[in-house]
């Protein structure tokens, strides 16, 4: 990591993560005991649809994906790159996304979802800039809610394609990554313990909300 570049904040350590991958899971479990189709969101929802999908218990998990490219930020519109494979018409889905912001894309998805005839359609965000949703959601199932302005790196969440096999979430100075992508490379040798609570979102002056 350069010298010069602000230091990394952890938001969310690998036992914060745990526990929040998990408590969803049961959740999922709990609404949809004849089973259910996740639908990630690729790339940025990979890791995170692989750990929740491992931590449903009890219940038949399918899973499948949606690929998109946008055409400009913030502007809603997508072209859809890879569309589901599977039949869901009468089946329950969740759609697993890394973060939701806007809420654009995610509302173009759930109509492109909902064509297919499922029986209901979820949607699971492990993160959710809720103060910059311009589309009204009906999110169920969050993970914890992050500040607007939180530039966010690692499990899944990338810039430049970097930074996605973090194995923690962590906040980082804008306009340094922008400069030079490879500015906090250096974090791949930090050491990510977990501190004492568990919870490294739940710390005071993060800016972090667990909804629950």
């Amino acid at each position: 990591m350069t010298p010069s570049v602000p230091p990394p904040r952890v938001l969310l350590d690998e036992g914060a993560l745990r526990e929040r991958v998990t408590a969803l899971a049961a959740q999922i479990a709990a609404d949809h005991p004849d089973g259910v189709v996740l639908v990630g969101v690729l790339k940025g929802a990979l890791v995170f649809l692989a750990d929740l999908a491992r931590a449903i218990r009890d219940v038949d998990v399918e899973l499948d994906f949606l690929a998109i490219s946008r055409y400009a930020p913030d502007s809603g519109r997508v072209r859809i790159l890879q569309d589901l494979a599977l039949d869901v018409a009468g089946r329950d889905v969740v759609l697993v996304e890394d973060l939701i912001d806007t809420g654009l894309t995610l509302a173009y998805l759930l109509g492109h979802v909902r064509d297919r005839g499922p029986r209901r359609v979820e949607v699971c965000a492990l993160l959710d800039r809720a103060e910059r949703r311009i589309v009204p959601l009906d999110v169920r199932y969050v993970g914890i809610e992050v500040p607007g302005d939180a530039f966010l790196l690692g499990y899944g969440l990338h810039f430049a394609e970097r930074y996605r096999n973090l194995p923690v979430v962590v906040a980082v100075d804008p306009a340094a990554v922008r400069a030079d992508p490879d500015a906090y490379l250096g974090i791949y040798q930090d050491s990510w313990s977990a501190p004492s609570d568990g919870a490294a979102g739940a710390r005071s002056g993060d800016g972090i909300r667990d909804p629950r």
